[in-house]
């Protein structure tokens, strides 16, 4: 499977990106670019910063210096209801699926339909949109079950419909694959694919898995010590000789 080749258009602009938290410092100037209909991963190891970049970038976060740009917007610079709005544009996959136990698959989509009246106004009727979510993840007859009656890769697919019923522009996978049997995994890659193709979306995927890496990435960035500091490629970066590089694909 060979991901497609994305446009050169920015869609998110980190520059100089610095977080400390007291003495620690998180962050020690990160820069990245995700490009229109690109699928970007982010490695790192535990505590690098993964989850610190991702909090800036969705504005949960205040980062100390440095700026970030999301579809041209500062996020630094929105007011809480245009930041609120921007974040409607930005899907987010969770690792944990974080779907609600005491709501239907129907109600577990239909939620951030009604939370977000301003994009499609407010629904009399969600089943259109809700079935065409589920199609697109291929479990259109779970629409009347509970969490509890899915699998772990169910679960995951529908998580994945819920981020997708918003139709964003940007998706932020957090570990697609942890936790899921090897067939499972190949499945959810080949539905993010799918995704990627149909609705041209950007992505930016934190794993620890190389497959994952491997089989999704147009591009990679190895974050080490709070920096960017390898850029490239899987062929390119799993080809290096630089230690730090190698110990990733070990």
């Amino acid at each position: 499977m060979t991901p497609e080749t994305p446009n050169t258009k920015a869609i998110i602009t980190i520059k100089d990106l610095k977080k400390s938290y007291g003495d620690h410092h998180v962050l020690n100037g990160f820069n990245m670019v995700l490009n229109e209909g690109e699928n970007l991963v982010i490695m790192g190891k535990s505590g690098s910063g993964k989850s610190v970049m991702i909090k800036c970038l969705v504005g949960l976060e205040q980062p100390d210096s440095g700026s970030i740009e999301v579809m041209g917007e500062n996020i630094n610079e929105l007011n809480r209801s245009a930041l609120d709005e921007l974040r409607t544009e930005i899907g987010f996959l969770f690792q944990g699926s974080a779907l609600y136990d005491s709501m239907t698959v129907r109600e577990n989509l239909e939620f951030p339909l009604r939370r977000h009246t301003k994009k499609f106004g407010v629904l009399k009727d969600t089943t259109p949109l809700v079935m065409e979510a589920l199609e697109n993840v291929g479990l259109a007859d779970t629409i009347n079950l509970m969490p509890e009656e899915l699998s772990g890769g169910m679960k995951r697919r529908i998580a994945l419909a819920r981020t997708l019923i918003l139709q964003p522009k940007i998706i932020l996978y957090d570990e697609p694959t942890t936790g899921l049997d090897p067939i499972t995994a190949k499945e959810i890659l080949i539905l993010m694919k799918s995704i990627q193709q149909k609705y041209n979306t950007s992505s930016l995927i934190i794993t620890h898995d190389v497959d994952c890496a491997r089989v999704i990435s147009n591009r990679m960035i190895l974050l080490v010590d709070g920096i960017n500091y390898a850029e490239g490629t899987f062929k390119e970066l799993s080809s290096s000789t630089d230690p730090k590089i190698q110990a990733f694909f070990k």
